[in-house]
């Protein structure tokens, strides 16, 4: 896991982005957000990216692994069949144009 500084660095750099998309969402819909808000935005997503990490890291572990891959995010993903749909299809075109590439040598 990321020691203290780099853990610092990756919030901060989430803090940043949320925070810009945020921006772009209020000018667009002329609404104001405080800087309480997108702090509470951060810690909920953060939590969640360390939740997903962790549910990768186990699936992938239980299937023998050390690296994860496309069939765990897959897995992840297995509640959510609109999320489910948009990732298989994403993940089946790679791979259709990787054997594609392949064929070509």
């Amino acid at each position: 896991m990321a020691d203290d500084s780099e853990e610092d660095q990756l919030k901060s750099a989430l803090w940043l982005a949320i925070g810009g998309m945020v921006d772009e969402e209020t000018l667009r819909r002329n609404r104001n957000v405080t800087p309480q808000f997108i702090a509470a935005l951060t810690e909920m997503v953060w939590a969640q990216i360390e939740n997903v990490a962790l549910d990768l890291e186990n699936f992938s572990r239980h299937a023998g692994r050390t690296t994860i891959n496309t069939d765990d995010v897959l897995l992840l993903a297995r509640r959510n069949q609109d999320l489910h749909a948009i990732i298989k299809d994403f993940v089946d075109k790679q791979k259709a144009t990787k054997a594609k590439g392949k064929s070509k040598r």
